[in-house]
């Protein structure tokens, strides 16, 4: 009865020391500290990790090397020599002889025309020239007449003078055959204005006749070129109009890139400089080529210039107008300092790289020189033969100044 007195009275003064109770009145704390050691592994275990913990990484060994710098251009493949053929009359196709992909040599036959009234009009031009022609020698006959008739009129009249001169013909008769040779001279002269005039007739008959082939010649239009025909626009049964477009030509002779390049790039442009062209139905493959000339006029919306790229060979499948890069080469330094243009890192406003020395990452400042394609010359801060690192896929980690790394 006593002891459980005693109990009683230690419990109602919360006195209570038995593992239970204690335990009912610490487990908050306990569960806090708990919860804070935790914590704070935690925090230890990422700072190790990011601050102490090797990095993996990739290295590349500075090497001498070559840079290649190149402007970027986009443009589109053309023809520079391309043609829109139509008649020069309006009238009815009634054939078109090639199609959209066909290739034609000069003066192949393209489009015929309707050409019935035009030969009729050369059939009235010919006979207007043989009608001209049949009145020249009408007219030439009776100039052969008329120099005969003078002739004897002449030789007339040179008798009677003889004859009066001998007191054995008449005044009379003198003056007759001096009135007969001045007839056939005049008949002479009327026959020679006669083939003036049928000679000009017969010019101008000729004329019309050449003007009337012509038109009639226009009517079957001719390739005025080797070219392929990249668009078909009529079809037989069309009317036309003179100059409207029924095929579109282009030569194949000489093709290029017109190519559009910022004109901050102009000074390091040039004529003949070689080039790389990459065709967009073609990005894996790349295709010779050299500038063939510049522009002189800047585009006063894009601020580009057009820079005509001539292609040394074409794609086994390409189209008039498909577009491609071209990279045009402006500058080259061969022997020099070089690395990836990757490796290169920017922090701060200061240009760099991370090298590796005796196990940890160390900050390079390095001065860039020309930038290639690829590889970037440095100029100042690498030699060849020092390892630059970058921090390898999936690796997690971040390089800085001093930290650990472990080479994959």
């Amino acid at each position: 009865m006593s002891v459980m007195s005693d109990r009683t009275v230690d419990s109602s003064s919360g006195g209570d020391t038995s593992p239970a109770g204690w335990w009912h009145a610490n487990a908050r704390r306990v569960w806090s500290v708990v919860k804070i050691a935790v914590v704070l592994v935690v925090v230890a275990f990422v700072v190790w990790w990011l601050m102490l913990s090797p990095v993996k990484v990739t290295t590349h060994q500075v090497t001498a090397g070559t840079v290649s710098a190149e402007v970027l251009g986009t443009g589109t493949l053309e023809a520079r020599v391309t043609a829109t053929v139509g008649p020069k009359m309006t009238g009815l196709i009634t054939r078109v002889a090639v199609d959209q992909g066909d290739r034609v040599k000069g003066d192949d036959t393209l489009i015929e025309l309707e050409d019935t009234d035009y030969k009729q009009q050369v059939g009235v031009a010919e006979e207007d020239v043989a009608v001209a022609v049949a009145a020249i020698e009408r007219l030439d006959a009776e100039k052969r007449k008329a120099q005969a008739v003078l002739s004897l009129a002449r030789l007339t009249h040179q008798r009677q003078e003889q004859a009066a001169a001998a007191n054995a013909s008449s005044q009379q008769e003198l003056d007759r055959t001096a009135e007969a040779l001045a007839i056939a001279e005049a008949e002479l002269t009327r026959t020679q204005a006669a083939i003036a005039e049928g000679q000009r007739r017969r010019a101008a008959a000729e004329k019309t006749l050449e003007f009337q082939r012509a038109r009639l010649s226009d009517t079957t239009v001719k390739a005025p070129f080797d070219a392929l025909v990249i668009r078909r626009d009529r079809d037989a049964g069309d009317v036309v109009t003179a100059g409207s477009s029924v095929l579109q030509l282009a030569s194949l002779d000489e093709m290029w890139i017109t190519a559009w390049v910022d004109e901050t790039e102009l000074s390091r442009l040039a004529a003949a400089q070689s080039v790389r062209v990459v065709f967009r139905s073609e990005p894996g493959t790349e295709y010779a080529g050299v500038v063939a000339r510049l522009g002189r006029e800047t585009d006063r919306e894009t601020r580009e210039i057009v820079v005509d790229v001539r292609v040394d060979r074409l794609p086994d499948t390409w189209a008039i107008g498909q577009r491609a890069e071209v990279y045009i080469g402006v500058d080259q330094r061969e022997n020099v300092t070089v690395i990836p243009a990757g490796l290169l890192l920017r922090r701060e406003g200061r240009t760099g790289v991370m090298v590796n020395e005796g196990g940890k990452a160390r900050w390079r400042t390095v001065v860039v020189g020309l930038h290639g394609r690829e590889n970037i010359e440095i100029m100042d801060g690498l030699e060849p033969g020092d390892v630059v690192v970058s921090p390898a896929a999936a690796s997690g980690g971040e390089l800085t100044d001093g930290r650990r790394i472990a080479v994959k």
